[in-house]
């Protein structure tokens, strides 16, 4: 799958430093490389990159962004997806999100369910885009700062 002159495709232990700057920079929940590589050796896992075509000349990054996502049972739960501000509002996260309902399709899941920051308008939209609707709130859900989520899930159609 490609989006935003990148192709999605699976994360590697490679990936982990880029994925957590990005993870830092963006000032999503804090994980860490070494979360985020326990994750990758998760048969339930859903960890994905969208990697670039050619590293950026100026910064060096191969990535424009990334998903982390686990299967519990026949639901996709969607933990975290990041994009370098650069690489904002041109597809990478949508296409990151589509490759993960694809692939939680494909193995089984029924349904996704993820938490949002309740001021994070541009994330709720693209969401909204995907199909997913507000379900229900989590009262001071985040820190750092702290904030409530509004919890949004859509059902995945079955894999052909």
């Amino acid at each position: 799958m490609e989006g935003a002159g990148c192709v999605i495709v699976p994360m590697t232990e490679h990936d982990l430093l880029e994925v957590v700057e990005i993870e830092e920079t963006t000032g999503l929940s804090q994980w860490g490389w070494e979360a985020y590589r326990a994750e990758l050796e998760k048969q339930e896992a859903v960890m994905l990159v969208a990697r670039r075509n050619a590293r950026d000349a100026l910064t060096g990054r191969g990535l424009g962004g990334y998903i982390a996502a686990r299967i519990n049972a026949d639901e996709l739960h969607v933990n975290n997806i990041g994009v370098w501000p650069e690489s904002r509002r041109r597809g990478v996260g949508g296409a990151l999100l589509g490759a993960a309902l694809e692939a939680a399709a494909r193995r089984g899941a029924f349904e996704a369910v993820l938490e949002v920051r309740a001021g994070n308008l541009p994330a709720q939209r693209m969401y909204e885009r995907f199909g997913f609707r507000v379900v229900g709130h989590r009262k001071n859900y985040y820190r750092e700062p702290a904030e409530d989520a509004k919890i949004m899930t859509r059902r995945l159609a079955p894999a052909a």
